[in-house]
Order: structure tokens, then sequence, then C-alpha cells
């Protein structure tokens, strides 16, 4: 099965048809995400969900995120619509990802990064960069402050989008040059969710 992401998102048609129910953030300066709750139909969501989780080999390396090591839950998968696929597979609200920008060179100045979720519902954050004069006049990095520092940002700053079963969400545009997201630890978050990140490589 083959997906047309931006012809999706551009339009008010689901893959299967049905009619979309889409929210479009613009963030400013050139930034917008785009969140589709129901991009593929219950039961297709379900077929890809159990087909990931029982056939895919899942192997947990270790990245380094911020100067320290982290357990990464993901997998490199050759795509199709995109040329990169990364599987992830969060067995409970334990498993995270910390507060991060897809910003290398490799994916370009403008990178589009859709995410199509699986499973248990997690919820996904956006903030805004701090300006780096601001952090290099206090002789600090963004990773160095204090998180209670870190969190107490203007609410227009800060966004959260709920990713249930079946959703899609795309980063675009300057996103992640001017703000980073995270999938924050959740208690009650119980049940096993898996997320395919498709990205475009240019190098």
């Amino acid at each position: 099965m083959s997906f047309r992401f931006k012809a999706v998102c551009d339009s008010s048609a689901s893959a299967s048809g049905e009619e979309l129910k889409k929210q479009v953030v613009n963030l400013g300066d050139g930034s917008e995400v785009v969140h589709i709750s129901r991009f593929l139909p219950l039961a297709e969501s379900w077929k890809w969900f159990d087909y990931l989780d029982k056939e895919i080999p899942w192997i947990r390396p270790t990245i380094r995120v911020y100067g320290r090591s982290c357990v990464q839950v993901r997998k490199a998968l050759p795509g199709s619509r995109f040329n990169s696929v990364l599987l992830n597979r969060y067995k409970g609200g334990g498993d995270y990802v910390s507060w991060h920008a897809d910003d290398e060179k490799l994916y370009g100045l403008t990178p589009e990064i859709a995410s199509l979720s699986f499973g248990c519902e997690r919820e996904f954050l956006l903030r805004k960069k701090k300006p780096k004069a601001a952090l290099q006049g206090q002789g600090k990095t963004a990773a160095e402050e204090p998180l209670s520092k870190r969190l107490k940002s203007n609410t227009i700053d800060q966004h959260s989008f709920n990713l249930k079963h079946g959703s899609l969400l795309v980063m675009r545009g300057y996103t992640q040059r001017d703000w980073l997201h995270s999938v924050p630890k959740r208690a009650k978050a119980t049940e096993t969710r898996i997320n395919l990140t498709f990205r475009l490589i240019m190098q």
C-alpha cells in the first residue's frame, strides 16, 4: 500500500475516500503543522498495527541526544513517497521521545515530515525554540536550562496534539528550524503505540 501524503493533506478526502477532519496550525514564520485525527479507517488501522507489531523484528539501539545516551525505539525501512521510514514502537507510557528537532542537514532547509500513528493514543508536544542569542548571553545551552524554567514559556509558543489510532500529523516549512517536539511520558498510556515517520533524505 502506498500513501500520497501531500495530496491528502491538501484535500478534504482521506485515503479511503471518507471526509477528513483536518486541523491546520500556522505556527508563523513559514512553519505549519497539519493534524488529521482519522487519516485511516479503524479496521485498516488495526490491520497495520497487528502486522507491524507481530512481523517487525523490533530492536532498541542507543543514540545520543543533547550529549546523553538514550535508548531509541526506531528501525529504518525504505519508503516510497518519501525515501526513508522510521518505525517507532512504544511499549507503554514509560517509552518516550525527549525534546528535539529533526534539523539535520540531510533533511534540507524545510523538511516535510509525516507521522502516522497506530494503537495507544499519545500526546505530541511542540514548543518554540528559545533564541540562541538569549541563551548565549546566559552562558547556557537549551539542554542546560532547568526543566521548570524551560517549560515556563508563553502558551502561544506551545501546542499539543493527541495522536489517535490511525491519525496523521505532518510538520513542514520551517518547523524543524524554529520548533522542538516531543512525545512525553504518560503513566496512563498502558498499551502499545506504533508510529511510522516518513522523511525525505536529501544526501
